[in-house]
């Protein structure tokens, strides 16, 4: 062999080596997260055990979000490549912000699913509030205008008779200041959840009028979302990553693992463990350990969108959907 060609061999065999260790570089997938015991990631993370593909075929790059709708930009440019979305978010996405290619791909969490934690709306023991019907003419505390837990009060309203526009006054307060504007009677009624809602002061204050369950139904709240052709172009890498998130989300749920998941959930949020005791079980949101939504109620918490006015048109939202990823995980993991 000449020289020459061998010089050309040796740069080809070496290119083809630089090529395949490119191509097994991992995936880094760009994951956003508004709350830490929501989706899987980030508490995942503490947990690196349970993944098995981490670092070999994907890593996590994580971006924390303020609201599942502040996230949709990101998405739009590709800053995110997965994210968690309210049911209240996904229409805006397609509808608003033309995202055709936005693909439900794996459950998070669900509100009213029986034996599970609903949200609770809450008046002051000495308010004289007995009914929803004594709330005309009073302030209701809700978040902003729009998120699926404001739409569940207008729900309820209109349920026994009154005008979410005419006979009540809304204000937004943050779930963390809820408590406050109930106590200090700036508002009359509140929308709250785990952990605010074991709240001793609160508790000692006030009693709950109707629950989120019982003015929609279960609640698809959140889900995961991604882009077609992301799913598409990373597709093993993804089912790796979808793989290991439902491994720990089954392990998170498992009663045997309880204390040690609530250590790592109080040591991220900076909580005495007692204050997030729920998290994971029967007090907390329920998470589909198959990691597949609600599509019937997730169809009708759209529904109720259009019929409150939030939608000109209603979604077929099964039309975004694909679950190849999660049947892929089910597959490897077996089903429960």
């Amino acid at each position: 062999m000449g020289l020459l060609r061998f010089v050309a061999v040796a740069a080809a065999a070496f290119a083809g080596v630089a090529t395949a260790g490119e191509a097994a570089e991992p995936l880094d997938i760009h994951v956003g997260w508004v709350t830490p015991t929501a989706a899987p990631y980030p508490l995942a993370l503490e947990k690196k055990d349970l993944l098995t593909h981490f670092g070999k075929t994907y890593t996590v790059d994580l971006t924390r979000v303020a609201s599942t709708a502040a996230a949709l930009t990101a998405l739009a440019t590709g800053e995110l490549n997965i994210n968690t979305l309210s049911y209240s978010s996904i229409p805006s996405a397609i509808q608003n912000a033309h995202l055709t290619d936005l693909r439900i791909i794996m459950d998070i969490s669900q509100d009213g699913y029986p034996g599970y934690a609903t949200g609770q709306f809450m008046v002051r023991k000495d308010s004289g509030i007995n009914r929803v019907e004594d709330l005309k003419g009073k302030v209701l505390a809700s978040l902003t205008v729009g998120s699926a837990v404001d739409m569940a009060t207008r729900a309820m309203l209109r349920k026994h008779g009154l005008s979410d526009k005419t006979d009540v006054t809304f204000i937004e307060v943050p779930f963390a200041n809820m408590k406050a504007v109930l106590i200090e009677k700036k508002a009359d009624l509140i929308t709250t959840n785990e952990p605010f809602v074991e709240d001793p002061e609160l508790q000692a204050a006030a009693r709950t009028l109707f629950t989120q369950r019982d003015a929609m139904g279960v609640t698809q709240l959140l889900v995961w979302g991604a882009r077609a052709d992301f799913i598409n172009q990373h597709r093993a890498a993804m089912e790796d990553f979808i793989e290991d998130a439902l491994r720990y989300t089954r392990y998170s749920m498992d009663p045997a693992h309880h204390d040690e998941m609530v250590g790592i959930a109080a040591n991220f949020m900076k909580l005495p463990p007692k204050q997030v005791d729920y998290v994971f079980t029967h007090k907390d949101l329920f998470k589909d350990p198959n990691g597949m939504p609600d599509m019937k109620a997730l169809q009708a918490n759209i529904d109720l969108e259009k019929q409150l006015g939030f939608l000109k048109d209603s979604l077929d939202v099964g039309k975004y959907a694909d679950f190849s990823l999660v049947n892929a995980a089910v597959s490897r993991l077996g089903k429960q």
